[in-house]
């Protein structure tokens, strides 16, 4: 396992839009500022993998939609990590992701907390 620079912990969808428009936005910039980035979903959050998902999250200004910061997060570079038990317990297929999008397990899910030099949670 390759250490990340930045792992961002995310556990919302569309329940709490602003956890979510942060973790891509900070993805972003963190990106754009020549960091690794990795994002890692948990929970609810899973179903922001799924294609299509996030395109209805918009908070509004200053910040950009999640429609647009998804793909901009992906195309820098950016990882996206789905806990494969939540998605087992939230019904989201395999089938539904992104192709951008990697399942893992727990015991990865430990490793990447444990080994990124740096952490934001969005709990």
């Amino acid at each position: 396992m390759s250490q990340t620079d930045l792992l961002i912990t995310l556990t919302a969808h569309e329940r709490d839009a602003n956890n979510v428009t942060i973790a891509f936005t900070m993805g972003v910039k963190a990106l754009e500022q020549g960091h690794s980035v990795e994002i890692l979903l948990l929970s609810d959050a899973v179903h922001l993998a799924a294609d299509g998902y996030a395109d209805k999250i918009d908070i509004g200004e200053p910040f950009l939609p999640v429609k647009e910061l998804l793909p901009a997060y992906l195309s820098k570079g950016g990882k996206l990590k789905v806990c494969s038990s939540c998605m087992e317990h939230n019904d989201v297929s395999k089938d539904s992701l992104l192709k951008e999008a990697e399942v893992v397990k727990a015991d990865y899910v430990i490793e990447a907390i444990m080994n990124a030099k740096k952490s934001l949670q969005l709990n």
